[in-house]
């Protein structure tokens, strides 16, 4: 773990050293090749060692982790192009990286809340530093204080929980019934996640943030939410809790369903990639509030497979952005005709987003209907025009920036290059390959 951990540490201080752009990404790719040989499919805590340890749940967050991060460095080329403080993106990037390895792998849960808090600094700082519009001040605030207002109550109750127990490290058994601890040690990862009602400060931080900030927020920063969750949980199984849970599932799918129906009437892409993600998300705390073996792996599942579509959506929305200078819909249409090759992966990576088969979605999101449909049958209709609006919204963003007539000022743009197409083509591949050895993520419940 540590050799990890240390060669990030190496790059953080080879950041400021001269044109250490393409160097950071080679060396990334390396290391991020050293974490996936790292396999630990087990429910059991291996490569102990310094309060730091992986299981499967771990080790397939912390690859996720490195892959989303490197590829957010060959997203944001046009830093480095424009010397915009490449060398100090660099090192928040690392920085960023160092506190999400920390966070997953941690055994101890002050530990872990630590690095849980921190890996917002290194975030807000690329949401403020580099991104587009003047808004993102405020994009900032807002995600800043969600998370640092409901983060306050969990700290609490960790302090309470060692009082109690005279211990810190992520227990085996349910505390006593109590709404209250239930409240304070969980909401802060619904507003991460986030749960609807808490939700506001995410569409408003994708649309403000650059390509790099909207790729880790899609890609990691709500997978901690969804992680956090899954640790947590087990020590809530009682009368109480499952109540509880009842409740929290209501609002995140009737939350999805009412997002869906605001997807179909976006016009900014963004915006759109940003409101399918709490869709998407809802399934997911659903799935694992349920309690069951399913509802953990298909949450596990549709977290890997969400992480990789949704950056990549993000990554070609923003290639459109880059050329035209909008994200608005009616602007970026009739792309097939200037970008047919590109069309494909408009196609591929939607069709990956509204769970078509091969992708990880399908079987994430299988996985969980049936786990939640197990857990109360009543949620049925529900369940079904969610999918059904998952299929409309993705669609709709595809066949609106793809067909239709093009717009007069569309006609001086530069082709894409071989970096974006790389860029797309290392999202999409892992997302369908992992769909062939999907079995083994269920292996850590």
């Amino acid at each position: 773990m540590m050799d990890l951990i240390f060669g990030v540490i190496f790059l953080m201080s080879m950041s400021f050293i001269g044109e250490g752009f393409w160097f950071m990404f080679y060396y990334g790719l390396i290391l991020t090749f050293f974490s996936l040989i790292k396999v630990s499919f087990s429910w059991e805590f291996l490569s102990l060692g310094y309060g730091l340890a992986e299981d499967l749940l771990s080790y397939s967050l912390v690859s996720l982790s490195f892959w989303v991060c490197f590829l957010m460095i060959l997203a944001s080329f046009v830093i480095y192009k424009e010397k915009f403080f490449s060398e100090l993106f660099l090192f928040f990037v690392m920085f960023l990286l160092l506190s999400l390895i920390l966070t997953f792998c941690s055994l101890n849960l002050f530990i872990f809340y630590l690095f849980f808090e921190i890996s917002l600094i290194p975030t807000l700082f690329l949401i403020i530093g580099w991104g587009n519009q003047p808004e993102r001040i405020s994009a900032g605030v807002y995600l800043f204080f969600y998370t640092l207002l409901m983060s306050l109550p969990m700290m609490v109750a960790l302090f309470y929980l060692y009082s109690k127990y005279l211990s810190m490290e992520f227990i085996f058994f349910s505390v006593e019934e109590s709404i209250f601890l239930y409240l304070c040690l969980n909401m802060v990862f619904f507003v991460k996640i986030p749960l609807f009602i808490v939700h506001l400060w995410l569409p408003k931080a994708h649309v403000e943030a650059p390509i790099s900030g909207s790729m880790i927020l899609a890609g990691i920063m709500l997978k901690l939410g969804g992680y956090g969750l899954m640790r947590v949980m087990k020590m809530f199984i009682s009368s109480s809790g499952l109540i509880m849970n009842m409740i929290f599932i209501f609002i995140s799918l009737v939350g999805g369903l009412i997002i869906s129906l605001v997807c179909v009437r976006q016009s900014d892409m963004k915006m759109l990639i940003a409101y399918s993600s709490v869709s998407h998300m809802g399934l997911v705390v659903s799935g694992v509030l349920s309690l069951s073996v399913w509802g953990m792996a298909g949450g596990l599942l549709l977290m890997l497979a969400h992480g990789l579509s949704s950056s990549g959506l993000f990554c070609l929305a923003n290639f459109l952005y880059e050329r035209s200078g909008s994200r608005s819909f009616y602007l970026n249409k009739g792309m097939m005709n200037i970008f047919p090759s590109l069309a494909l992966w408009w196609f591929l990576l939607c069709s990956s987003n509204m769970s078509a088969p091969p992708s990880l979605n399908l079987l994430g999101e299988i996985v969980l209907i049936f786990s939640i449909f197990n857990f109360y049958s009543g949620f049925f209709m529900i369940l079904l025009m969610l999918v059904f609006f998952s299929a409309v919204y993705s669609l709709f963003l595809f066949s609106f920036t793809q067909h239709g007539a093009l717009s007069s000022s569309m006609f001086s743009m530069y082709q894409i290059s071989l970096r974006e197409f790389l860029l797309v083509f290392l999202h999409w591949v892992p997302l369908n390959i992992m769909f062939l050895k999907s079995e083994a993520f269920s292996l850590w419940v």
